[in-house]
């Protein structure tokens, strides 16, 4: 399932924030799957765009856990700018939908913009 729509913030903008922006949204379910399939999939989602240099960082989220920023490199900047978030969602977090406790279900959230300002 994925899901696309415009988001406002407060934000002083900047060469990396916008006031407002394109949030992607995106999630998998399925038996099996792992945190190494979220990051090989956030890997060929991106190259797909032209980006390739990719770090992921252990971050904290609510609702996912194992959770990841996604970081890629902006040459003009020449550093480091987070392009997303992601995660394996909490079974807890699954348990009132009434999915089986052995699916698994991997998460992302990304501005539509970031990736093209570092492209």
């Amino acid at each position: 399932m994925f899901s696309i729509d415009r988001v406002f913030r407060n934000e002083a903008v900047d060469a990396t924030h916008l006031a407002e922006f394109h949030q992607v949204e995106g999630v998998v379910a399925d038996y099996g799957i792992t945190l190494g399939d979220l990051i090989g999939f956030m890997q060929t989602f991106f190259k797909k765009m032209g980006i390739e240099q990719l770090r992921f960082k252990p971050a904290y989220n609510p609702y996912t856990e194992p959770s990841l920023e996604i970081f890629a490199f902006h040459p003009q900047l020449n550093k480091w700018v987070e392009i997303g978030n992601s995660g394996m969602f909490r079974p807890e977090m699954l348990e009132p939908m009434g999915l089986p406790s052995d699916v698994r279900v991997l998460g992302w959230g990304l501005s539509l913009e970031r990736p093209t300002m570092i492209r």
